[in-house]
């Protein structure tokens, strides 16, 4: 099994910003991609940024610029610099994993979901 955990998240004025960290521990063999997504009320999920094992990296055209998918390879860790802030960036955020598990599966794992709220 694998556990992801997120942290980070919360309240920030419009134009600040804000670190997202996203850990994956457990029966992992390698990880294949990782990405944030976030949901607002009303509105379907949305990909915020995608980060594979090759560095390849792509980013929803609104946080273009903006924000920054990075990872800790060591620590199975993955972060979502975010900087100036908008108040259309309020959401949930959602990290995703996918792994190659020790027995040669591919799996999705995603985050509990935190909250991101820019408001004055």
């Amino acid at each position: 099994q694998v556990q992801v955990v997120e942290s980070g998240g919360g309240l920030v004025q419009p134009g600040g910003s804000l670190r997202l960290s996203c850990a994956a521990s457990g029966s992992i063999y390698k990880i294949l991609s990782m990405g944030w997504y976030r949901q607002a009320p009303g509105k379907m999920r949305e990909m915020v940024a995608i980060l594979t094992s090759g560095d390849v990296t792509n980013y929803g055209d609104s946080v273009k610029g903006r924000f920054t998918i990075s990872r800790d390879n060591a620590k199975s860790t993955m972060y979502l610099q975010m900087n100036s802030l908008k108040p259309e960036d309020t959401a949930v955020y959602y990290c995703r994993f996918v792994v190659q598990q020790y027995t040669f599966t591919q799996s999705t794992y995603w985050g509990q979901g935190t909250q991101v709220t820019v408001s004055s």
